[in-house]
């Protein structure tokens, strides 16, 4: 094994895609990602430029302008930009997942109207589920749509933790309908809303209040978003089906969770570069630290479980290609890719010691952006919950 995450039995085209992908991370990413982040900056001229490579582009049908790749060449792609940069890598995961909510569920007046745009990047994607109270209990969403007489319906409530808040222009939305069925879950609808760019009022009865400051994810924007009363077509609503939205929204969050376990991959896979680049540079006791077994041993149990989390990941990417349901690969491959990050950033940031705290190093930022793997699309509690409860479907007595 020369490198790590290599993965086998891809095509030429697949080849030549990852290639692209990982000069440009090597150019136009990590060169720029320290100043960036520490600067809060969103990365306009590197969105550009993966815009230019039709990466927004991924697996949108060519059909409709895209270049109609594998949920396993975009996994892959992502894995690589988040080794540059994480933040970049979530600007695109969000959008995706519109994306593919919309190529999975949506009508075709609905693919016609939205996916040539998000293939170039012109118009981009957020997911709305989550608000203030709600966590993982997708039950209780609040926000409501309720029906008018003229066919329209009326959304207001509060959604929280908007990747690409701002920047977005269609937000795939979650929100209560009344379908007169006694399940919960067949009274959520999810909803197409367009609205501008930037901040405040944003659309009729649509408001984006602010950027939320966190401790890492930074340079991509993650808001709030204020519904009063916004009245929306009945058009709008994913593949013109009330009641379908608990399912459209889990459909799209398997594929999410794909998308966090590459991004974990990515993070761990530039710590441990970062960490044994490290430690063959720094000397004590007259040779460089990698020669003492702490150290290599410690270089070995990161790599091992760099490579574990990637094949986890590239298992549950080629299963969902297959069009099966893969909720507990997905939930496995979330889970393990961001305790592995998680644990591997820290071996790293042990290596280079002192200078690991200082924010003039790398893993600085890594450390701070791997918490936020342990959370994205589900902690890792709620993937164990989702496994273990369909283990024992498998396993029943």
């Amino acid at each position: 094994m020369a490198t790590l995450c290599q993965t086998e039995n891809l095509t030429d085209i697949q080849i030549q895609i990852l290639e692209t992908v990982k000069k440009f991370t090597d150019d136009r990413i990590i060169p720029e990602a320290q100043k960036l982040e520490h600067a809060d900056e969103y990365p306009t001229e590197i969105i550009e430029g993966l815009k230019e490579l039709g990466v927004f582009g991924l697996m949108i049908p060519e059909e409709y302008g895209g270049l109609g790749e594998s949920l396993l060449t975009y996994a892959l792609c992502v894995e690589e930009i988040a080794r540059g940069w994480m933040s970049v890598s979530g600007v695109i995961n969000t959008h995706f997942i519109v994306a593919y909510m919309l190529m999975q569920h949506g009508t075709e007046e609905q693919k016609q109207k939205y996916l040539p745009r998000m293939a170039t990047g012109e118009m981009r994607g957020a997911f709305s589920m989550s608000e203030p109270g709600l966590g993982s209990d997708v039950s209780a969403v609040s926000t409501k749509a309720v029906r008018q007489d003229d066919g329209y319906y009326s959304i207001t409530g509060q959604k929280m933790w908007l990747t690409n808040g701002a920047t977005s222009t269609l937000v795939a939305l979650l929100c209560k309908t009344d379908e007169g069925s006694d399940s919960v879950y067949k009274n959520l609808t999810t909803f197409l809303i367009e609205k501008k760019p930037g901040f405040g009022e944003t659309a009729q009865g649509v408001t984006v209040p602010g950027k939320i400051d966190k401790m890492g994810y930074k340079g991509v924007e993650t808001t709030e978003l204020i519904l009063d009363e916004h009245r929306v077509s009945a058009y709008q609503i994913l593949g013109n089906e009330p009641g379908k939205g608990f399912f459209h929204m889990m459909d799209g969050v398997e594929v999410g969770r794909v998308n966090v376990a590459a991004r974990a991959c990515g993070i761990a896979w530039r710590a441990f570069e970062l960490g044994v680049l490290y430690a063959q540079q720094r000397q004590t006791f007259g040779k460089p630290i990698a020669e003492h077994q702490a150290i290599l041993f410690r270089i070995a149990e990161m790599a091992s479980k760099v490579e574990t989390a990637h094949n986890m990941m590239v298992r549950a990417a080629r299963l969902k290609d297959t069009g099966r349901r893969m909720d507990v690969e997905a939930g496995m491959a979330k889970m393990i890719a961001s305790e592995y990050c998680s644990e591997v950033v820290e071996a790293s940031f042990r290596i280079h010691g002192g200078y690991g705290y200082s924010k003039e190093y790398e893993i600085e930022r890594l450390y701070r952006e791997s918490a936020f793997m342990l959370i994205g699309e589900g902690t890792s509690d709620i993937q164990k919950m989702i496994i273990g409860r369909s283990l024992l479907k498998d396993y029943a007595i």
